[in-house]
């Protein structure tokens, strides 16, 4: 039986959740296993190493949209899973704004960008 959830995302940008990964120090693979209980793989498009045997993967769906994959269970062992997935999911939104301001026509665009915790 496997331990592993799957969770929809409004997340369709891969770089730009690559980047947000790294920014937060955390290592990034691509076409890699997520790791989970008791040895268990599942193949995903992006992974999160995390620190101690569990992962965060990332799966993109027909639509251009990622789901979540991750055995949360073990994930909240080592991690606070709630404040880890919404830190990347924070970093992942400021960054794609900052990119999306920076396409063309934008660039004499007033832009305030207020990040509250």
């Amino acid at each position: 039986m496997s331990h592993f959830s799957t969770l929809r995302t409004k997340i369709t940008d891969a770089e730009i959740l690559k980047s947000s990964l790294r920014d937060l120090g955390i290592t990034v693979k691509t076409e890699a296993d997520v790791r989970g209980y008791n040895g268990q793989r599942v193949r995903s498009d992006i992974v999160a190493v995390l620190e101690g045997e569990y992962d965060l993967g990332w799966s993109r769906n027909a639509d251009g949209s990622f789901d979540l994959i991750a055995d949360l269970w073990g994930v909240a062992k080592k991690h606070n899973q709630t404040e880890l997935i919404n830190s990347i999911n924070q970093k992942y939104a400021v960054n794609k704004t900052l990119a999306e301001v920076k396409r063309p026509g934008l660039q004499n665009a007033n832009v305030k960008l207020v990040v509250q915790k």
